[in-house]
């Protein structure tokens, strides 16, 4: 079966840092676009990082450029968010995403979904 199973996440306070990974498996994702959503209570849930495609240089939400780095093994099939300088409003189930094509920061354009890890970040 294919599975996407996120890990890493739990409690930290503000300005603190976290390491989010996302294991792939059940088929090859070497050609898939991987990355991250998050959603938080009551909001819809939206785009946080794309690791690329083919190529393609990795993108980030704007509300997290500076403070997360996503990266992606050569086989492509893990894919690490390294989370820094964390806020509060960064609470939220954060979850792994993978599409046949590019990832894209819609959440229509994705063919696979882990479970999500929780991500809470404290005042």
């Amino acid at each position: 079966q294919v599975q996407l199973v996120e890990s890493g996440g739990g409690l930290v306070q503000a300005g603190g840092s976290l390491t989010l990974s996302c294991a792939a498996s059940g088929r090859s994702f070497s050609t898939y676009g991987m990355g991250w959503f998050r959603q938080a209570p009551g909001k819809e849930r939206e785009f946080v990082a794309d690791s690329g495609w083919r190529g393609a240089t990795a993108t980030y939400a704007d509300s997290v450029k500076g403070r997360f780095t996503i990266s992606r093994d050569n086989a492509g099939n893990t894919v690490i968010l390294q989370m820094n300088s964390l806020k509060p409003e960064d609470t939220a189930v954060y979850y792994c995403a993978a599409n046949r094509f590019g990832l894209g920061k819609g959440t229509s354009n994705i063919d696979y979904w882990g479970k999500g890890t929780l991500v809470t970040v404290s005042s």
